[in-house]
This record gives structure tokens, sequence and C-alpha cells, in this order.
């Protein structure tokens, strides 16, 4: 890591906004690039999956199999976006859909029982989750808490959004 992209601390690491909005402009460009240069397990490598796939899996990963307005609902998209997000990665054997016993019209999305391809969906995960353990570490509660709330609120600006 060169020396201007070490992490500094102290008085002289605080950022004026000007300072603040300047290196975040001109680093999430690279971030978005090394994202979308992320290289995709061997054995998910025959699949269709974009990066929009990772919030899909992420959610089905953390927080188990749910219907897919559920799904639309986390991912703040359109109930048939996600229906022919997860058509299309069911045919491809990426999720399985099961009727819903409680209520027969709804249809419930989980992550495919396949031990390989379940694995290579954990690696995918884990690479970015490893990245932002390695950056959430060195932080107090409170710092990882106004990140994520700063990350949030800068995606809603962006989107045009914002509350």
């Amino acid at each position: 890591m060169s020396a201007e992209h070490e992490p500094r601390s102290g008085p002289e690491s605080a950022l004026s906004s000007d300072q603040a909005i300047r290196a975040m402009l001109l680093l999430m460009p690279r971030v978005a690039a090394r994202l979308k240069r992320t290289k995709l397990p061997e054995r998910l490598s025959s699949f269709n999956l974009a990066p929009r796939h990772l919030s899909l899996l992420a959610y089905l990963l953390f927080d188990g199999p749910m219907p897919v307005n559920e799904l639309a609902a986390r991912l703040e998209v359109a109930p048939t976006t996600v229906s022919l997000m997860v058509s299309d990665l069911s045919r491809q054997g990426v999720l399985e859909r099961h009727t819903d016993p409680a209520d027969r019209r709804r249809t419930i999305v989980a992550i495919t029982e396949d031990e390989e391809t379940r694995s290579a969906i954990d690696t995918w995960l884990a690479n970015g989750a490893n990245a932002w353990r390695a950056a959430f570490d060195p932080l107090t509660p409170e710092q990882r808490a106004v990140f994520v709330r700063t990350i949030e609120t800068y995606e809603r600006e962006v989107s045009g959004s914002a509350d």
C-alpha cells in the first residue's frame, strides 16, 4: 500500500467536508471498478451472475428463505424485477422456489441445497465480507454505525430519492 493510501489517525487525519468529498470522489470510482472486476468462483462462472445478484443472494444467505415480495422490499425494487431474477437464477440451479405451506399463493425463495453451488456462493460473499471486516475491525461500534448511515445517505442522495 502506498503512503498516500495508508490509513491515518490523530488530529492531522481530520478532514474538512470539502477534503472528504474530494477523497470520496477520487476513491469511489476505483472501488466501483474493483468490484466490477471481482471474479466469480469457478463453480459459478457458467451462471449469468452479475453484481446485482450479490445483494439478493446475501439476503437469502444471511436471513434464510423468504417470499419474493419481501426480497423486493429489501432490495428496493419492484416484485416483478425480483421475480425475473429469481426465475433466471432458478433455471440456472442457483435458487429454488417452493410454495409457502401457510399461503399457497406465495412463493418462498431459497438458495439451492446443492453443496458445490452453495459453497461457491459462500466463497463469493466471503470475499466482500472479509474486506469489510478488515475495514470495520479497527473502528468503534459508533464509528461503524456512522459509516453505514453515511453510505446509506449517499446512496439515497445519488439515486435522487432522499427523504
